[in-house]
């Protein structure tokens, strides 16, 4: 019996995207967290800081989700991820800003306003910015020790689709939308 063609939905997310460079600054905080957790590293292709998770579209939502991204303003700005913390509802290990930016709270809100506006559906819940370094990890309420900060120069954000591959899963940035200089 054959297998149904390709699916026709897209599992996708909005994110800020960084730099090879950027993302291996991260990768390097792994190592000495792992030593200290436990869990299993995420893949250093894979670190991103989600803006909003949308989940599965139909692929003509695609387009639908570039429109609603081009219609979001907003100037670019540094996001400086200089804390690592532990969630222990879900077991992860995740490097935050000890600050967010204005801007960082401005592009989020407004990304889920035209979402919401094209009738996305979005979870309801407080944004907070973090990139996640480990998974099934095991901590306690004390704080993990210092990290070399590591800053990004935001000058865009992205639209990408998981992409499940051999067991794992793979991200692929489909469209990148650029922020403003703060010039105008």
């Amino acid at each position: 019996m054959k297998h149904p063609p390709e699916t026709s939905t897209a599992r996708v997310f909005f994110a800020l995207w960084p730099t090879d460079e950027e993302r291996g600054q991260l990768a390097a905080w792994q190592a000495p967290l792992k030593k200290l957790c436990g869990g299993r590293a995420m893949r250093g292709e894979t670190l991103h800081n989600t803006l909003a998770f949308i989940g599965n579209v139909e692929l003509y939502g695609l387009e639908v989700l570039q429109l609603a991204a081009q219609e979001v303003g907003g100037e670019g700005f540094e996001l400086c991820f200089d804390e690592a913390r532990y969630w222990g509802h879900n077991h992860i290990v995740y490097a935050a800003p000890r600050q967010m930016p204005q801007q960082l709270a401005q592009l989020a809100g407004a990304l889920e306003q035209r979402l919401t506006a094209h009738r996305f559906k979005l979870d309801r819940r407080d944004y907070q910015p973090h990139v996640t370094l480990l998974r099934n990890a095991h901590w306690s309420d004390t704080p993990l020790p210092a990290m070399q900060p590591v800053c990004w120069q935001v000058g865009d954000f992205a639209l990408v689709q998981s992409v499940p591959r051999d067991g794992l899963t793979d991200y692929r940035v489909l469209a990148r939308f650029p922020l403003g200089s703060g010039s105008g």
